[in-house]
């Protein structure tokens, strides 16, 4: 109210009020054209994006089908693998093998060796208590010296008796002494001849005695039968040790041996396949324990008879090349060959399927999946070897590649490996 009569007032100044007034008035048509024609410039551009996105998706082969593929795996291969006739499995055992023990009873108070000790021929591994028993030998030994003394006595007394005789034998035929004394002379001559002949009896009675003695002392002492490894300690120091090991708590063997030069593969060979092994036959033996290795082999023995539960017969394959690495028990498979390996073929080798290999602008190339896609790839090829081919250069083992690769198949392809 108060406004209204200043302007009634101040007519002057009212009026221009409302002029710049109407200044700052807003024109409604040009603020609503310009948002249509930046939603229309925004719209085009997405569109013309969206056609780009979908060129390059259908260039790379997002919308094309994908190509059902067969694939295999580059490996690694032998020579030998392509004249090899059979091949069969089986278990490496030592042909000398033994547990040791000792014929007589007792407590076991020393052990000279643990699990993989190399013995020698006639050493002692393991003794047994023996005082009882060397006391009997140390007896044994004094009674044969008892026995030689009195054979020397025995011995004197007849050389003595001897002289007596013979002088006595003189004397009667010249008639110098009566037969009485002879007589007497050769009485004492056939005793002293007995009494030798019963030294000489006791010496060897006693002799045998102390060699049973020294035998006895000899089984508590327990040493390997031959150049050998052990392989396991079955007693401890303390254990009762009995050739029956029926007792409680009584071992039957203190050790076990096997000699490592007599190890051979024992292989079980089909009735079938029998025809294709022979005496001295070339074979490679693969451990394993050992997969990169390739020992060679030869049939050692077919064993004359068969196993009618597996309709199989054992064969046995001796090392030709002899490793510490192998043991005993460990699993092996053998291949039995038409020739020998030569120095070159025992070497690895790279090698993939033939039938993976295609000519590209002349140029041999393969297949390689990678994250569901086919990458040609080129390779430099060696030998074939069989329906394997050597690759030199342009894959390494492990990687896969599509069998088969059809004309549809390009660098990139979508594929879709089928199941097995």
């Amino acid at each position: 109210m108060i406004k209204d009569n200043y302007i009634s007032e101040n007519g002057t100044h009212a009026a221009m009020d409302n002029e710049d007034l109407s200044k700052l008035k807003i024109d409604k048509s040009k603020v609503t054209s310009r948002p249509r024609k930046r939603r229309k410039l925004i719209y085009w551009t997405l569109v013309v994006i969206s056609l780009i996105i979908l060129a390059l998706l259908y260039v790379k082969g997002t919308f094309t089908p994908s190509v059902q593929v067969q694939v295999a795996t580059v490996s690694q291969i032998y020579p030998s693998q392509t004249f090899t006739l059979l091949n069969a499995s089986g278990y490496v055992v030592a042909q000398r093998k033994s547990a040791l023990a000792s014929k007589v009873t007792g407590r076991l108070i020393w052990l000279g060796v643990k699990e993989g000790s190399r013995v020698k021929k006639d050493e002692v591994v393991a003794r047994l208590e023996n005082q009882d028993v060397s006391a009997a030998r140390d007896q044994a030994a004094a009674n044969v010296n008892v026995a030689r003394f009195n054979l020397e006595q025995a011995q004197a007394e007849l050389r003595d008796a001897t002289v007596t005789f013979n002088r006595n034998k003189e004397l009667l035929s010249r008639g110098v002494i009566a037969r009485q004394a002879f007589d007497d002379a050769q009485a004492r001559y056939e005793k002293a001849v007995a009494a030798v002949a019963s030294a000489e009896a006791a010496v060897k009675s006693n002799t045998s005695a102390l060699e049973g003695a020294s035998a006895l002392l000899e089984y508590t002492m327990i040493r390997a039968p031959f150049d050998a490894v052990v392989l396991t300690k079955d007693a401890d120091v303390g254990d009762i040790v009995t050739p029956l090991g029926a007792a409680l708590n009584a071992k039957a063997s203190v050790v076990t041996i096997a000699d490592m030069s007599s190890l051979e593969v024992e292989a079980d060979v089909s009735e079938s396949n029998l025809s294709k092994v022979r005496p001295g036959q070339p074979c490679e033996i693969q451990l394993d324990a050992l997969p990169e290795v390739r020992f060679r082999g030869e049939t050692h023995i077919v064993v004359p008879t068969a196993d009618r539960s597996k309709a199989t017969v054992m064969v046995k394959v001796r090392f030709i090349d002899k490793d510490s690495r192998i043991l005993p028990e460990m699993s092996a498979k053998v291949a039995f060959l038409s020739r020998p390996v030569t120095g070159e073929e025992k070497k690895p080798r790279t090698a993939l399927n033939q039938v993976a290999l295609v000519k590209r602008e002349g140029k041999k190339v393969v297949f390689l999946v990678n994250g569901g896609r086919a990458l040609e790839t080129p390779v430099s090829l060696g030998e074939p070897m069989g329906d394997m081919v050597e690759v030199l250069e342009g894959v390494k083992v492990g990687d896969r590649v599509v069998l088969n690769p059809s004309d549809r198949l390009t660098n990139g392809s979508k594929i879709k490996v089928e199941e097995k």
